[in-house]
């Protein structure tokens, strides 16, 4: 029980009624999961339908909200078919390897308690707990790991398939998400630089009283990992791996019924994890003022669906308007921005933190460290053209290939 040790509900031992406050959460974490992707990829229907000027699910139930349903039932009950020259054991194992993780993260994930005046805690059948299915002592780690994992089943799909589309996107998957976890990572560390914690629920109560790490980090960790983010969960405009106009429709090109629904089951629920992980990590989770003193716990459910739904509307945001990246741009984009965006702010607020310790002037420290940043960049920027530079010579001395026609 170490792992679940600092959920205060099983500190004093592990019986019955701590079984059954456990089998509740994970119930319940389980059963929110399913029915809000459900809504999620009705949501996304008709917010894209509406921002493109079309009608959208408008037939399956009242404004089309059982579209998704009716979905779900078609694909269950479609021919399932298995290539023939795939490798039927981990053909049938990758949808799994991509669901599994997203559910995981959402685990760790306050959605819950008042942090306001209060720990987070609520009681039930008189044990004191969290509002989330565990709080291990690194919880954000676990977050890092599981999304680590999830290129595993996109990877492994396209691998197994026997079919060269499906190959490709895995291959670009690996790539991309390679790139973009070590920004996820720098800038996560960012966070975790100021609250000195790998506790979820201990980042939630840091930031009670609306010091919210999206200012106290600076702004710029957000930003990173929001786009990283976006690249991780395969999300326009960095939906290189499926990109159906140059691989068909890309790793999932050779499933069906419910194991190709088993992908956007997972795609959708981790555009919902990702999102409660950002409201967690840089607005406060479930903190908010409180309007009615008597029902403070709910009030942090209110609020952390709020700003949920904000960063769904985001996502869904992106999708509508942004042309999806070129190959090139998008590793670009992680290697040259990204990357040394997140590492140099990095080392911005560990300057900061060591000045604040030691007693040194701040004024001077952001000074010197600007300037220490600002030349680093210019650095950077002068490799990055002089490669540019010497790439593009490289093309314009080439030999003309055989069989051309010379003017």
């Amino acid at each position: 029980m170490n792992v679940l040790a600092l959920d205060p509900a099983y500190i004093g031992g592990f019986g019955l009624d701590e079984a059954l406050i456990l089998i509740v959460k994970v119930v319940a974490a389980f059963v929110l999961l399913m029915v809000a992707v459900m809504l999620m990829i009705w949501f996304e229907r008709k917010l894209i339908g509406d921002m493109q000027n079309r009608i959208g699910p408008a037939l399956a139930g009242p404004w089309g909200i059982l579209q998704t349903l009716a979905d779900g039932v078609k694909l269950f009950f479609k021919e399932d078919l298995v290539p023939a020259r795939s490798d039927r054991f981990v053909y049938k194992l990758a949808p799994y390897l991509s669901l599994v993780p997203a559910f995981l993260v959402f685990t760790v994930v306050p959605v819950g308690g008042n942090f306001t005046t209060g720990d987070g805690t609520v009681s039930w059948w008189g044990n004191t707990t969290y509002l989330q299915v565990a709080d291990p002592h690194i919880g954000i780690l676990l977050v890092l790991a599981m999304s680590s994992m999830a290129v595993y089943g996109i990877m492994l799909a396209g691998w197994s398939s026997g079919s060269k589309y499906p190959l490709l996107g895995s291959v670009r998957a690996s790539a991309q998400m390679v790139s973009y976890e070590a920004a996820l990572g720098l800038s996560l560390a960012a966070v975790l630089l100021q609250s000195g914690s790998l506790s979820t629920h201990d980042i939630v109560a840091d930031q009670s009283g609306y010091d919210w790490n999206l200012w106290v980090t600076g702004i710029v960790p957000f930003v990173v990992f929001l786009v990283a983010a976006t690249a991780e969960l395969n999300r326009p405009p960095f939906d290189l791996v499926e990109a159906e106009q140059e691989l068909v429709g890309g790793f999932h090109t050779e499933y069906s019924s419910i194991r190709f629904a088993l992908f956007f089951l997972a795609e959708f629920m981790n555009v919902i994890t990702m999102s409660a992980i950002m409201v967690t990590l840089f607005f406060g989770g479930p903190d908010g003022p409180i309007l009615v003193e008597g029902v403070a716990w709910l009030w942090g459910i209110i609020w952390f669906f709020v700003k949920l739904m904000v960063f769904l509307f985001v996502f869904v945001w992106l999708r509508a308007t942004l042309p999806r990246l070129r190959y090139d741009q998008l590793m670009d984009v992680g290697w040259k921005v990204l990357i040394p965006l997140s590492l140099g702010w990095l080392l911005f607020l560990g300057g900061l933190s060591i000045g604040r310790d030691r007693g040194w002037s701040t004024a001077v420290v952001i000074v010197v460290s600007v300037a220490v940043l600002a030349a680093a960049g210019g650095l950077l920027r002068l490799a990055t053209r002089a490669g540019q530079a010497e790439r593009q010579a490289e093309e314009a001395g080439e030999e003309p290939a055989e069989g051309s026609v010379q003017r």
